[in-house]
């Protein structure tokens, strides 16, 4: 598969090169484009190719915004408002429910690697049994906006197309058809989502950004907006002077409501979009600049969405295997970062932690660093009856330096228990030798 940012390019010069491919691609574009770059593109979408010549020009139009003009004068002039944020957020949440006492269970040492896969196995399968329940007939995924530090705060569900695309990226690590069809419904209602030429939003009243629209990608990567990278001139236009990508995309005639709390270049939000556009030298600068943080240990407070040093982690290794040989010198250092993140126990904190700990070191090839089976029966003896795992702070400020907006936190059981799901794949695969 090509490279987005060069994908339209490299279509074009090889209709120039080649006059058979040039008329298959004239009259059979998508099947053309298919047999090209080896990928079955999205089905719903259409493709047409038109040729200039020296007496035809063509004008292509953009897509009609799916808001209305009155909608979009809204979001515009009400973004700072705090009762047009009331009026976007969904319903307000039920009370936390903490995590279950753990069960009484049999040491790891005494149970043998095939006992062990095999629980992790069925444990899967009641995980998921769990996220069907838990995600809308849209597709779409839950996540609950909370105070970090007053829980007395209400509680609210909140929707938006990254948080699918976060968990959703997770459970692709599973062949079970339950974890397909939920991973199905999901890209169909991120495609419902788009905004032309692919760009996403966290809420309707703030600007676009990359880190929603690098993930959401990832997921409907087949889209012919991706496959061709319609998004990718804006989102190579949104780096500051040291070629770091920027988290908030605004248009000229939308205000900086997010100015009072933007951290312009995000780690995190760095990776993501790394591992959308891959390895290219439109993204040499921000991936040296993510190889220094790492190599020098900075990244302990480098990002404001992702302050865990955990989840960092995680998103430079899924972005390692996305778009390798992207940072892959990084390999070494990084699993010595994270296998030093255990405490004196052994644990590297709450179950979210060890399950993305888990699926990182996998990324790196450097499982063997940790004693799965004790992983594993960490994971298992935390699942509750009903198939999920707690809710726990998935992303957000844990430290609240940022102030007052940096208060708010993000995370639901279906999202920690997709990421259990996926440690559970990767340690019984390990298991099972």
């Amino acid at each position: 598969m090509k490279n987005p940012v060069d994908a339209a390019e490299f279509l074009v010069s090889r209709a120039g090169e080649d006059r058979d491919f040039r008329e298959r691609l004239l009259a059979k574009p998508k099947a053309a484009i298919e047999q090209e770059f080896g990928l079955t593109l999205a089905e719903g979408h259409a493709i047409h190719v038109h040729e200039e010549t020296d007496a035809t020009t063509h004008v292509v139009l953009p897509p009609r915004s799916k808001l209305s003009e009155a909608e979009r004068k809204e979001a515009l002039t009400g973004a700072a408002s705090l009762e047009f944020l009331k009026r976007t957020m969904h319903d307000p949440a039920p009370p936390f429910r903490p995590p279950a006492a753990k069960p009484t269970t049999a040491q790891a040492s005494a149970v043998t690697p095939e006992a062990l896969a095999t629980a992790g196995r069925e444990s899967i399968r009641r995980g998921l049994e769990f996220l069907e329940s838990a995600i809308d007939d849209r597709g779409a995924w839950h996540c609950i906006r909370f105070n970090v530090a007053d829980p007395g705060i209400p509680r609210h569900f909140e929707r938006p197309p990254f948080v699918s695309a976060f968990c959703v990226l997770a459970l692709e690590s599973s062949d079970e058809d339950r974890a397909k069809a939920i991973c199905t419904g999901t890209r169909t209602y991120l495609v419902n989502t788009v905004e032309h030429p692919g760009f996403w939003r966290y809420y309707r009243h703030l600007p676009q950004d990359l880190d929603s629209t690098a993930l959401c990608s990832l997921v409907i990567g087949n889209h012919p907006w991706m496959v061709l990278g319609r998004n990718v001139p804006r989102m190579l236009a949104n780096r500051d002077r040291k070629g770091r990508f920027m988290t908030w995309v605004l248009a000229e005639d939308q205000p900086d409501v997010v100015s009072t709390f933007r951290i312009e270049a995000d780690p995190v939000v760095n990776a993501n979009v790394i591992a959308y556009l891959g390895d290219h030298p439109e993204t040499r600068d921000a991936q040296r600049w993510l190889e220094a943080l790492v190599s020098e240990g900075r990244l302990e407070g480098a990002s404001k969405w992702y302050p865990d040093a955990v989840a960092i982690h995680y998103a430079i290794t899924r972005a390692m295997i996305r778009a390798y040989p992207a940072l892959d010198q990084l390999r070494s250092i990084l699993a010595d970062q994270i296998l030093g993140l255990r405490d004196e126990g052994g644990e590297f904190g709450n179950i979210l932690q060890t399950a993305q700990a888990v699926s990182a070191l996998y990324n790196i090839g450097k499982l063997e660093g940790i004693d799965g089976s004790r992983q594993m029966e960490r994971l298992l003896s935390s699942q509750r009856e009903d198939g999920s795992w707690p809710e726990l702070l998935a992303f957000g400020d844990q430290s609240l330096q940022w102030g007052v907006v940096g208060q708010i936190g993000h995370g639901s059981e279906a999202v920690t228990t997709a990421f259990c799901i996926e440690a559970l794949e990767r340690l019984v695969e390990v298991l099972r030798g």
